[in-house]
């Protein structure tokens, strides 16, 4: 398949720059996948198509303030960093830019040496790692130095950093937002809650390999950075309870169904030879607490293991994601969804509107 297949036009002014005051107040485009076909709706709606049987699958991940603005020592020039991954402890993988002033051994201040860091390698991707030094607790002073790591598309200022969060949001480790969890607010996860639908929580770290963009002409060809996830216990049973019942399985945004397959294809990947007892058990299992880096990059003609249903964004043209929701709905489904949405006017990417894929 050719990166090419997955473009679509879109007019620039349906770029959504701000967030909705409301949350749920987004629009959602409903697609059923095997028909096609589009149902125009609002986000707050989901509920309909939510029964107690289902659960709903969340990222708790949390947004780091990961751009940082500093100087290099001895020559005052202006450095631009973006936090991807920590390594270990201090060390961290780092988007550096300009990144010719940013060879190994080059020193960076920042906040007038508040913080500190120094280049220790190139990495893949022309990534560098650096090892920062500071009195105090890092996360403190990156509250206090750094800038939420809003995509280049937005170009307007963010007022609430909070608006960058869903408002589930536990655990430090994002470079971006798992932005389908946006449209959801407490109110929202209450009702849902009260009738009876279980709600799992997963942890998967988004970093820019996601959003990198496609280099290759053969999409086959394309590699993923890797990704931190978690699946605990908890999850794990809500997860395989659901599925015993008959329920399906709603995934929230690209980072949630990313590690559910991959849970899934860890645990296949280290069960017995007889595969097939996995399926035949009564106490069948879909996914097992698992942790670890997944670089699983989905494309049409993928099957999926867990997933029965995603709410998710409107994303880039030519990007994995577009990919992703493709291997699910299909690629003409997809496409004409989206010229669907574009002949709509509905809101795009981050901070844009939503869609249903049943």
């Amino acid at each position: 398949m050719n990166v090419k297949d997955f473009y679509y036009d879109l007019p620039g002014e349906l770029i959504a720059q701000d967030p909705l005051e409301d949350r749920s107040g987004s629009r959602l485009l409903v697609l059923n996948r095997q028909t096609g076909e589009p149902e125009h709706k609002y986000f707050s709606q989901i509920l309909d198509y939510l029964t107690p049987q289902d659960c709903l699958v969340i990222n708790n991940t949390r947004v780091i303030p990961a751009r940082l603005f500093g100087e290099k020592e001895g020559t005052q020039a202006k450095i631009e960093l973006l936090l991807l991954k920590r390594r270990e402890n201090d060390i961290w993988e780092t988007l550096v830019k300009p990144g010719k002033k940013a060879k190994p051994g080059t020193k960076i201040l920042f906040g007038g040496g508040l913080l500190a860091g120094e280049i220790l390698d190139v990495v893949e991707d022309g990534n560098r790692l650096i090892r920062f030094s500071y009195e105090g607790i890092f996360e403190e002073i990156l509250d206090q130095l750094g800038q939420m790591p809003l995509p280049p598309y937005i170009t307007h200022q963010l007022e609430d950093k909070e608006r960058y969060q869903t408002v589930y949001a536990k655990y430090n480790g994002s470079a971006a937002a798992p932005t389908a969890g946006l449209h959801f607010t407490r109110e929202l996860l209450d009702d849902i809650r009260a009738r009876g639908i279980s709600i799992a929580e997963v942890t998967l770290h988004v970093g820019l390999g996601t959003f990198r963009p496609v280099k290759v002409e053969q999409i086959q060809e394309h590699h993923m950075h890797s990704e931190y996830f978690e699946l605990d216990e908890t999850a794990a049973n809500i997860i395989n309870n659901t599925k015993r019942k008959g329920g399906r399985v709603f995934c929230v945004g690209t980072t949630s169904c990313r590690t559910l397959e991959s849970a899934a294809a860890k645990m296949y990947a280290e069960a017995t030879p007889d595969k097939a007892s996995l399926q035949k058990a009564s106490d069948r299992e879909w996914v097992r607490p698992c942790s670890g880096w997944t670089d699983i990059f989905i494309y049409p003609g993928y099957q999926f293991q867990v997933l029965d249903a995603l709410i998710t964004n409107f994303h880039l043209p030519e990007s994995t994601l577009v990919m992703l929701v493709s291997a699910l709905a299909g690629r003409e489904n997809i496409l004409r969804a989206y010229e669907e949405a574009v002949k709509e006017r509905y809101r795009f990417f981050s901070f844009g509107d939503a869609m249903l894929i049943l």
